[in-house]
């Protein structure tokens, strides 16, 4: 860049400060507006999953785009090493009836790897306090995991050394920048300047937080439920109800994702319990938009459902690309908010 361009970024959670911190290294005056103190709601109530694999077997939206979310993964260590956080590189293990276990085998395989079978033995290895009807389960190392609010803190002091400003209120525009990046998750708004904020649809999910004794083991994926460590305690995710967008506790939500939870890990069942929610945004197909929006100099890095962890490498440096016209790379095409303006 020969000039500094001065460019504010909407919203504080994954995707806007990971792109935030990835402008400022690049040169430019970067100023971050949430109303929120901590900022990102949705990307604190997170187990902060970096799980291309399972996501990609489970979940029939992600599995055409294995790639991509194999290739936002890949970008972690650079980050991890910019903004020290620890990656968890354990893995995760599937567990449940041989139907389940079958479906899961068959969905890894499909992608070109290969899962791990566990005898009974190195299951409880790998999870202790897993109930005792479980004797198989499989694993994978391609899934990784961050602790989600100590990696927002992380971001948040990587960016203010880095030079960004940041201001607790909503943007109301371009803030005198010469450029805009939305990243307000199911904001609105900011949708008079990003129009295809409207393609936007919300997911409430609920996760559950333990309050000790500390889980060690890895991330375990079940019927219904997956559990991952969590500092001083574990962390049981989670459901999703599409078109809710309120933040309320919903007591049968969480009797459902506690009685999966028992299934895997029967303490749980006894256990102290604090819900939270969160809403997160998702478009039509699944994936985010990312790029330019239709008015000049605004640019969205949004909509990017339940892998907002994982994607904000990738979202921040493509949105980077746009703003110092550099290789938006192989993947931009299919972020590309365009893709939404005749549907």
């Amino acid at each position: 860049m020969s000039r500094k361009p001065r460019i504010t970024v909407a919203g504080a959670g994954a995707l806007g400060l990971t792109t935030a911190l990835a402008l400022a290294d690049a040169g430019a005056e970067v100023t971050v507006y949430d109303p929120s103190p901590e900022g990102g709601t949705a990307s604190a109530v997170a187990a902060g999953m970096l799980a291309p694999v399972f996501e990609a077997v489970l979940d029939a939206q992600t599995r055409a785009h294995v790639d991509l979310m194999l290739a936002a993964r890949d970008l972690w260590p650079a980050l991890e090493a910019r903004i020290g956080v620890t990656v968890d590189r354990a893995g995760a293990m599937a567990v449940g009836e041989a139907s389940f276990l079958h479906t899961v085998d068959a969905g890894v395989r499909k992608l070109g790897l290969h899962p791990t079978e566990l005898s009974r033995n190195a299951m409880i290895g790998l999870a202790p306090g897993l109930a005792p009807g479980w004797g198989h389960a499989l694993l994978t190392r391609e899934d990784w995991r961050i602790d989600a609010a100590a990696a927002l803190m992380a971001l948040r002091r990587a960016c203010e050394a880095a030079g960004v400003t940041f201001h607790a209120r909503a943007a109301d525009g371009f803030e005198g920048a010469e450029r805009l990046v939305i990243a307000t998750g199911m904001g609105r708004d900011l949708a008079v300047m990003a129009p295809l904020l409207d393609r936007l649809s919300p997911i409430k999910g609920h996760i559950l937080r333990t309050e000790g004794p500390a889980y060690q083991g890895v991330v375990v994926r079940g019927e219904g439920a997956y559990a991952t460590p969590a500092p001083g305690g574990l962390t049981l995710g989670a459901t999703m109800q599409a078109g809710a967008e309120d933040l309320a506790v919903e007591a049968n939500q969480v009797a459902g994702l506690l009685e999966a939870g028992a299934r895997l890990f029967p303490a749980l069942a006894t256990a102290k319990l604090t819900a939270q929610t969160g809403v997160r945004a998702a478009t039509p197909d699944g994936l985010p938009m990312v790029g330019r929006g239709r008015h000049h100099g605004v640019l969205l890095a949004v909509g990017a459902r339940r892998n907002g962890w994982l994607l904000a490498p990738l979202v921040a440096r493509i949105i980077t690309a746009c703003v110092t016209e550099g290789e938006l790379g192989p993947y931009a095409a299919r972020l590309d908010p365009a893709r939404f303006d005749n549907t």
